[in-house]
């Protein structure tokens, strides 16, 4: 139990000073981005620190798996080199129990990042999506899913200018975004409000317009809107969207809080869009505690032998090329899973449990009782 504990202190203090230097390194890189970026809209070095800031979490949760790999190795190196290594494995000490308390510290940091980095790294990119859409002014259109209803945003345009805003809700969409059911289109006049309401059963999306099929259109403009209404089969309203700009408007599965995913997933699938991509992440997160143990054991596996009369350089190459190799196995099993090719679940467990068994199966040849 001390020996277990002593060398998990000793990983966990490798993390925590590598995170410390990547932290520092990130930082710095996003800021000086930041400030190439909006060199030109005049943001000053306080607020390039402060989009760096918001924007570095994102990164640094990412490569998390990478920082610990080298965490473990820097700590089965750092216990070769001083012999500790030869006293612990002459005590009887199998090398696989000598793996067992960094491995399980492991999945503690990654089970606490997960519970409580990954809400903060949700709140950030949602606060430096917002930071940007303000500097760029770009921020004319939104998309959100509610309970039992889409809802969508865009501007209204005379003359290259914009002359007020449509607000859209609609019961469901294709899982395309093309078309939407039940749709209820309100026109807010930039000066005098709502002017405008059209109800459809169903509007599809073309190139700078909507198509809407069996239309109610009331002139909220008029004292009874209700008795002068029009009713026509069809009508054209122009629009600025387009499918791809509404699919990418409900945000990247990282700006999701883990804890909100399964309610957004379902709302999605309710409103009828495909939740592959927030569900592949769910299961990527629920996996990354193990994904970053098995990091630790394929540190192990190349560097936990005495540094003696072997290359240590090589070891560390071969130790660091297997976690890259690994991360980037995952990166490509969640492309798969995106594209609906595997299981959500294939895509998140997989990567781990592949690495995790070859890592012990090296550790077992090299293992001499």
């Amino acid at each position: 139990m001390i020996l277990a504990s002593y060398v998990a202190k000793r990983f966990l203090r490798s993390f925590l000073l590598i995170a410390g230097v990547f932290l520092l390194i990130l930082f710095l890189i996003d800021m000086i981005e930041m400030i190439r970026r909006f060199s030109d809209r005049g943001i000053g070095l306080g607020g390039a620190a402060r989009l760096a800031a918001l924007n570095i979490a994102g990164s640094f949760y990412s490569i998390l798996p990478l920082m610990t790999v080298l965490a473990g190795i820097a700590l089965f190196l750092g216990l070769a080199r001083s012999s500790e290594m030869v006293a612990i494995r002459a005590s009887g000490r199998s090398a696989l129990r000598v793996i067992t308390a960094p491995a399980l510290t492991a999945v503690a940091v990654g089970a606490l990042t997960v519970g409580l980095l990954n809400p903060l790294v949700a709140a950030t990119e949602a606060l430096f999506d917002d930071a940007v859409a303000e500097i760029d002014r770009a921020g004319s259109q939104t998309v959100s899913v509610g309970d039992s209803a889409v809802w969508l945003r865009q501007a209204v345009q005379e003359g290259g200018e914009e002359a007020g805003q449509i607000v859209i809700r609609a019961s469901r969409a294709s899982p395309d975004a093309v078309t939407l059911y039940d749709a209820s289109f309100l026109v807010f006049d930039a000066d005098a409000g709502p002017v405008r309401r059209i109800e459809a059963r169903q509007a599809r999306l073309t190139p700078g317009a909507w198509i809407l099929s069996d239309v109610a259109d009331f002139p909220l403009d008029r004292p009874n809107p209700q008795a002068e209404v029009t009713r026509s089969q069809s009508l054209t309203l122009a629009s600025d969207l387009t499918a791809q700009r509404i699919r990418e408007g409900f945000g990247r599965p990282e700006s999701v809080s883990v804890w909100q995913l399964p309610a957004f997933i379902a709302g999605l699938e309710r409103a009828g869009f495909s939740a592959a991509r927030h569900s592949v992440w769910f299961q990527m997160e629920l996996a990354r505690p193990f994904l970053m143990a098995a990091m630790v054991m394929i540190a192990a596996a190349f560097t936990m032998q005495h540094v003696r009369g072997r290359n240590t350089g090589t070891a560390v190459l071969l130790a660091f090329g297997a976690g890259i190799a690994l991360f980037f196995l995952r990166n490509l099993a969640q492309v798969l899973g995106d594209n609906g090719q595997i299981t959500p679940a294939m895509a998140a467990w997989t990567p781990p449990i592949v690495g995790a068994l070859l890592a012990m199966a090296l550790i077992l040849k090299r293992e001499d009782g």
